[in-house]
């Protein structure tokens, strides 16, 4: 469902000089100029062969200079970089490097991409054999960790003859903005909860009821009884008699998707890989694959995005911080998801407290009649009531809410551990104090009406899918 176009588009460039004297001498010419010194142990000896030395190091200076001459100007190389597909957390992004050759003799290059650390931890060198005027290339792959727009930067190329004496450096201004989406779920685990959001589907359509819903099913003739709001006057004007509309359940729902970009959504946990390595290519160090939760929030998102807009719903976003950072309104479509999946990717985890009132207040405008919003946030550990349980209360009254609080697994893991020493035993008593807190505050908004889930973030994007196939399944909506 997702589109192929979502990938950075090609860039090519010719490469310039480097420095103002882009060549030097390489470590085999200097060794070779080093080995001259050799003679003077045997000048101490006969005097005569300290010249013996000068030749031999101005055979090899000459050897370099002749050497350098033969090399390829820089204006003479292109460079390229393509991408195989679009980059994505925790998924690997396939880059392809490209040098074509307008000189005269076979160059080996040494290249250094240089790539941004939301990228690539270290960028690497590659090698590669330029044949004149035959385009040479070498793949490999990286791993992204942070989403968002990044700027790559230049291609750094060091290039060699054969003979290997001199070198020439250039580079070639291959920037460009790249941007890293959440990361996509593998199709294979995508496919379970596609195959049974069908079931549902099925099964609502033959419990099918009318008269509920304002989803038109079709017309009949007036029966005592029926609403005159119901009534479809051009068809009763055809017919010479009253013709009343019929309706059924609504079959296309609007799902909301909010999302709290506050600073308790800055915090850093640990992600599951989603996607099989490939190592058949080599692959650039990656990052120490830790993710906040904004990050676990957004792979979330872009699965009920696909699950829901396949089971024939109508999807929305909803990102805020202190302010509204991307608003977009239900649509369905792969131009939609595509459009949902760009949104995403520029949300970012503030500083600040998130202003959930506001948001709230938003929603309600937006989205006047019943839906189901997903809301994941997390909440704050003050003495008073949270915020964002006032702002949850105000949307039950109208919608139907899944609300998600993102926990932390190592208060989980200090409130469940046994302390061994009157520190640990204090750092467990205020874990354990937090997670209480956090229980009564859900189970509360679960008896107003809520569906609640306290949910470590590996966890999350499993259990939000199945309680959305479970709405679905319930007709709650």
């Amino acid at each position: 469902m997702i589109s192929g176009s979502l990938h950075p588009d090609p860039i090519h460039a010719v490469c310039e000089r480097r420095r103002r004297w882009g060549f030097g001498l390489t470590p085999r010419a200097i060794g070779l100029l080093a080995a001259g010194f050799l003679w003077l142990i045997a000048a101490f000896r006969f005097g005569r062969l300290v010249y013996v030395m000068l030749a031999w190091d101005a055979v090899i200076l000459l050897a370099a200079l002749v050497d350098g001459l033969r090399l390829p100007r820089p204006g003479q190389l292109t460079a390229g970089r393509s991408w195989s597909n679009a980059p994505a957390l925790d998924s690997q992004t396939e880059i392809e490097l490209t040098v074509e050759n307008q000189g005269r003799i076979i160059v080996e290059c040494r290249l250094v991409d240089d790539l941004p650390p939301a990228l690539v931890a270290q960028p690497a060198t590659h090698r590669l054999m330029a044949f004149p005027r035959v385009p040479a290339s070498i793949r490999y792959r990286v791993e992204p960790q942070e989403r968002g727009d990044c700027e790559t930067g230049w291609l750094y190329v060091r290039y060699r003859s054969a003979l290997g004496l001199t070198e020439r450096w250039a580079k070639a201004p291959l920037t460009q903005t790249v941007r890293v989406y959440p990361a996509l779920r593998a199709g294979e685990e995508q496919q379970i909860f596609l195959a049974r959001s069908r079931q549902i589907e099925l099964q609502l359509r033959r419990a099918a009821q009318r008269g509920l819903g304002r989803d038109f099913e079709s017309l009949r003739e007036y029966r005592e009884g029926d609403d005159l709001r119901d009534i479809c006057w051009t068809a009763t004007a055809r017919r010479g008699s009253p013709i009343t509309r019929q309706y059924q359940t609504e079959r296309s729902q609007p799902v909301w998707i909010v999302l709290d970009c506050g600073r308790l959504m800055r915090s850093r946990v640990a992600m599951a890989a989603v996607s099989p390595a490939k190592p058949a290519l080599p692959v650039a160090e990656p990052g120490a694959g830790i993710h906040s939760k904004l990050d676990h929030a957004c792979t979330t998102a872009v699965a009920l995005a696909q699950l829901a807009l396949y089971s024939g719903d109508r999807v929305g976003l909803l990102a805020y911080g202190q302010g509204i950072q991307q608003r977009l309104l239900p649509g369905r479509g792969a131009a939609h998801l595509r459009q949902l999946i760009e949104s995403l990717a520029q949300v970012h985890a503030e500083t600040g407290e998130a202003d959930h009132l506001r948001a709230t207040a938003l929603l309600n405008r937006l989205q006047p009649r019943r839906s189901l919003i997903l809301w994941v946030t997390d909440l704050a550990e003050t003495a008073m009531r949270p915020e964002v349980i006032d702002g949850a209360v105000q949307l039950l009254r109208r919608q139907v809410l899944l609300f998600v609080a993102m926990a932390q697994p190592e208060v989980e893991s200090i409130a469940q551990a046994r302390p061994q020493n009157v520190e640990q035993m204090f750092r467990a008593a205020a874990a354990q104090e937090m997670a209480g807190r956090r229980e009564l505050l859900l189970a509360r908004l679960h008896d107003q009406g809520a569906l609640t889930l306290d949910l470590n973030p590996e966890a999350l994007t499993s259990s939000v899918l199945n309680q959305y196939l479970l709405v679905k399944e319930r007709a709650m909506v």
